[in-house]
């Protein structure tokens, strides 16, 4: 994104806390580029951002009172990729704002310049949450049943599994709490575990050796 003063650059654009939450929940990406520069309104723009896996395009316009309110402005997301990754997208938006972006200060108005009911909206953004929510759920479930398939094969892989199940309980907190972030790194350490206490994985016999 060009900074103000650089060449190129046009001066001041303001994101808002839902783009802003936005372009964090793409994790690792590229530079965003404005596709439709901010001009005299600084808050009426158009900008895209990739990763390896989705493309996202942020836009933002005024719905009420002519952009002399900053609380009436809407973004529209639009996400191209895959499902589960689009759903965690809006999961890691929602956790972000601790709000539902869906929900703006003037409904009605809200509703004509979208062309959309609140239910619609509502509908649209809880139906991707669910579909990341099922999505780490069965992730969790699916290290859970590893667990138990290796429990009792080897004492020291047993203390090792303690602390699988340990992150696992975290990964659960943290889906309750619709952090996807945390869940995955709860994951990441609960499939490491898992992956130590195994005693015919290199990693399990290398942590035998050391104790």
């Amino acid at each position: 994104m060009h900074q103000f003063g650089t060449k190129g650059s046009f001066g001041k654009v303001y994101l808002g806390d839902v783009a802003r939450a936005a372009l964090r929940s793409l994790g690792t990406h590229g530079p965003p580029r404005f596709t439709e520069m901010p001009r005299v309104d600084e808050q009426r723009w158009e900008l895209e951002c990739e990763t390896e896996e989705v493309r996202m395009c942020v836009s933002s316009r005024h719905y009420w009172g002519f952009g002399l309110f900053a609380k009436c402005f809407a973004n529209e997301i639009v996400i191209e990729g895959p499902l589960q990754t689009r759903a965690r997208c809006a999961m890691d938006i929602v956790a972000s704002l601790g709000r539902n972006p869906w929900e703006p200060v003037r409904v009605k108005a809200f509703e004509r310049a979208t062309s959309g009911t609140m239910s619609e909206h509502t509908w649209s953004w809880e139906g991707l949450i669910s579909v990341a929510r099922e999505s780490m759920s069965d992730d969790i479930s699916r290290l859970q049943d590893s667990v138990h398939r290796m429990r009792g094969i080897d004492e020291s892989g047993d203390e090792i599994l303690d602390s699988a199940d340990e992150d696992l309980e975290r990964a659960r907190e943290a889906l309750a709490d619709k952090n996807a972030p945390a869940v995955d790194r709860a994951l990441s350490r609960a499939s490491s575990a898992i992956v130590r206490a195994d005693p015919n994985s290199e990693l399990g016999v290398m942590e035998r050796e050391l104790l």
